[in-house]
């Protein structure tokens, strides 16, 4: 068991595949100089599935997310799901993609059995999808999206993050555009995460924001905290379900103190939270040849050492070193 001091217990891993990425999110990325990881750096597959087996099995992680990066990028990433498939107990697989690739990939990652899809989508409109991105890939999230849902990868979910004078008018657009595609929408805040630490409270779309925009054309019913749970997102019913819509708040409106999250950077390190600017490490125990019960007892003593919350409301609070790319969504 993976348990924090304040008797918070992680069951849900998020894995980095990679810090690469062939977008340029202005809200996670520059446009150009970042210093990618080398490939000595990078987990093995074997490496990772060896250390997902450790979670499930001996620290009662139930949920794996693949991120990145880019997951996709990762020319291993069909075997890895393959193998975790094959774990017992089995944990519930899931991936945070731009879509990008996915059209191509998504009816074997299925078959290799990945349960489900995130898919990062911030506008309906393919001019500020390239001023958002820097590229001009709109067509194919979009194609990617659809193949998702046909592979049976569901529910498919759409992460939107709304910019200031990009596309923050566009919350109504996104959610009707949604529900006639039964894709489950979920807002996200911009977080303090970009490589370039640009990132300004003062400048964010808020929940309140967000929420305030959707009510102009929908009428949202909370489904209350007994249903959320741990999840990282409030949920509400649209126009009396059964379409939903959720929020996750990081900023304005965090969930720290239900927060049943580990997580593990594709160079093989544990953070405890997306806005720790402390890690642990794996990867060098597990190359110098440490057995699965001392790389059982590093995580937990590292989920151990887990702070009450991100931070985020001290005035003291400073953006982690390594962007979101590295970090892992």
């Amino acid at each position: 068991m993976l348990i924090d001091t304040y008797g918070r217990v992680a069951t849900d891993l998020r894995v980095s595949l990679t810090d690469r990425c062939n977008l340029r999110c202005t809200y996670c990325m520059p446009e150009e100089g970042l210093q990618w990881l080398g490939k000595s750096d990078l987990l093995t597959d074997d490496e990772i599935v060896r250390l997902i087996r450790i979670a499930a099995t001996d620290l009662g992680v139930t949920e794996v997310r693949f991120t990145g990066g880019e997951p996709l990028l990762r020319p291993g990433l069909v075997s890895i799901v393959e193998q975790c498939a094959a774990l017992e107990p089995r944990p519930k697989m899931s991936l945070t993609t731009n879509g990008i690739g996915l059209q191509r990939t998504a009816r074997a990652l299925k078959d290799a059995g990945l349960d489900r899809v995130n898919v990062s989508l911030d506008t309906l409109r393919p001019d500020v999808f390239q001023a958002l991105t820097r590229r001009k890939r709109h067509q194919d999230v979009l194609d990617g999206l659809d193949a998702a849902r046909a592979a049976g990868l569901t529910p498919v979910k759409v992460n939107a993050v709304l910019m200031p004078g990009l596309n923050d008018d566009e919350a109504p657009d996104l959610l009707a555009w949604a529900v006639e595609h039964d894709y489950e929408l979920r807002f996200i805040e911009q977080m303090p995460l970009d490589a370039q630490h640009g990132w300004k409270r003062d400048g964010m779309i808020t929940a309140g924001d967000i929420l305030a925009s959707l009510r102009t054309r929908f009428d949202l019913t909370p489904e209350g905290e007994e249903v959320r749970g741990s999840a990282p997102a409030e949920r509400w019913l649209v126009d009396g379900g059964p379409a939903r819509v959720g929020v996750i708040a990081s900023v304005t409106r965090p969930f720290c103190r239900a927060c049943d999250r580990t997580r593990l950077t594709a160079d093989g390190q544990v953070r405890t939270c997306l806005f720790a600017r402390e890690e642990s490490d794996l990867r060098g125990p597990l190359r110098s040849g440490a057995g699965d019960e001392e790389i059982a007892k590093l995580w937990r003593l590292a989920m151990w050492g887990k702070k009450a919350g991100s931070g985020l409301d001290d005035p003291s609070f400073l953006q982690p070193d390594r962007p979101m790319s590295a970090i892992g969504g």
